[in-house]
């Protein structure tokens, strides 16, 4: 199976700037969105013909919302608030129910638009899209304090869910792989500027201990971090502003982390970056990863 995850800071706009024909030409079997940033009402149905859409919005206009793309209708769904959502598929937009997952640390994100499950009806995978919150730079005064501390309890509530997600999975006898906008970079290798962003949201160090905090041979893997070893990147986000996309100057923020078994199944591993900045489709790239599952 073809999968990938992609950042398109805005569903519309992507689809204006070649979402559907970088896809199509792709072959993917199963995309994870993030940042769809959309309303039900205004969702561009044409932007998912051939897909079944599972998407959680959230109630934050024109913020956040994750999705996923699959061939076949998932056999369930789960969201953190565990209620309505939409799905898209024939043309048509309609609401369903999903079953709730997540703790008291997450309830507060709930109705965000942050995270969302699928298991898969035509492979034995569960999987989940993920958009998690920003955070703020050190030293944290005022608003930025308040942001640090809700990436801090969503980081508590989101370790806890990622486990009892991959343990009910293989309960059930499914890998499970959580793909998206971690808003994190794991290591010195996934940024090109390390050493000035120390104090920066998205790299200090409790923001990197958590990451190795869920990782492990038995518990989650870094799909492309294990396929293309200790080089620098490869980034999947450049500022839109100055030279960032020019000089390569980025971050390894989107991932796919699979069950161990997943895991051992990827045949290829790739970063779509586009070969200049005025074909860019958003200020994130797609990842995407072959699984012989």
């Amino acid at each position: 199976m073809r999968i990938g995850t992609h950042n398109v800071n805005g569903i519309r706009a992507t689809l204006v700037r070649g979402f559907r024909d970088f896809w199509d030409g792709a072959a993917a079997d199963v995309i994870a969105v993030q940042e769809v940033r959309c309303r039900a009402g205004d969702l561009p149905l044409w932007g998912f013909d051939g897909w079944h859409a599972t998407l959680e919005l959230g109630h934050l206009p024109g913020r956040n919302g994750v999705a996923v793309l699959t061939k076949a209708p998932p056999v369930a769904v789960r969201t953190l608030h565990g209620g309505a959502l939409h799905r898209v598929a024939d043309g048509r937009v309609e609401e369903i129910s999903s079953s709730g997952v997540g703790g008291r640390d997450l309830r507060p994100f709930a109705t965000e638009g942050r995270y969302v499950e699928v298991d898969l009806a035509d492979a034995p995978l569960r999987v989940a899209s993920l958009y998690l919150p920003k955070g703020a730079a050190w030293p944290y005064d005022g608003l930025g304090e308040e942001k640090y501390r809700r990436k801090m309890r969503f980081l508590r509530g989101l370790r806890r869910q990622l486990r009892e997600s991959r343990l009910d999975a293989q309960a059930q006898g499914r890998e499970f792989l959580v793909m998206g906008d971690f808003n994190i970079a794991h290591q010195q290798l996934d940024l090109k500027n390390w050493r000035g962003n120390q104090r920066s949201e998205g790299f200090l160090p409790e923001e990197r201990e958590w990451f190795s905090s869920i990782l492990g041979p038995r518990t989650l893997v870094d799909v492309v971090r294990r396929h293309t070893g200790d080089v620098s990147g490869p980034y999947s986000w450049w500022s839109w502003r100055g030279q960032s996309f020019t000089g390569d100057i980025g971050w390894r923020i989107d991932y796919h982390l699979a069950s161990p078994g997943l895991a051992r199944s990827a045949t290829s591993t790739w970063t779509a970056r586009e070969p200049q900045y005025e074909h860019r489709m958003s200020d994130h790239c797609p990842v995407i990863v072959d699984y012989a599952i």
